[in-house]
């Protein structure tokens, strides 16, 4: 039995994201050669829409464009991806980079100028709180390669 590994959906190719498009990153699709992927997208999981208007951390809230507060929404969705991690006792986690739920290493400043600034995303926080292994998807294209190279076909 593979090991199953959380995946940010819209890198698999699923429409999730705030503008209703995906970030489908072929190479994590690839990885489930090796692992069983278990898709979520926790701004969706806590209740938002797509298309939606985007978000960005400001301070320890997170707003829409909008102005609108969201919080309870990116909470909820980290809850949500926590309990799957607990369900099926993921170790690993592939999120999206720059995302205020699945940001791993950048996250928006919070100003919605484009400007990324160190930091982690919500859901982000949450699984390494519970001791996930959180990388982003380039992260991820290292990690298809090495278990290419382990396993060559």
């Amino acid at each position: 039995m593979k090991e199953k590994v959380l995946v940010s959906a819209c890198l698999i190719g699923e429409n999730c994201r705030y503008d209703g498009k995906n970030t489908l990153t072929k190479e994590v699709r690839a990885l489930a050669k090796y692992y069983d992927l278990i898709p979520i997208c926790p701004e969706v999981s806590g209740g938002l829409k797509t298309p939606r208007h985007p978000s960005e951390i400001v301070g320890n809230k997170v707003v829409s464009v909008k102005g609108r507060d969201v919080t309870d929404n990116y909470n909820d969705g980290a809850y949500w991806a926590s309990s799957i991690v607990r369900m099926y006792h993921i170790k690993l986690a592939i999120l999206k980079e720059r995302s205020p739920s699945c940001g791993v290493h950048k996250i928006y400043d919070g100003t919605f100028s484009g400007k990324l600034i160190p930091g982690k995303g919500i859901t982000t926080k949450k699984l390494e709180s519970l001791g996930v292994k959180v990388i982003n998807e380039d992260e991820a294209k290292e990690l298809l390669k090495s278990l290419e190279e382990k396993n060559p076909a």
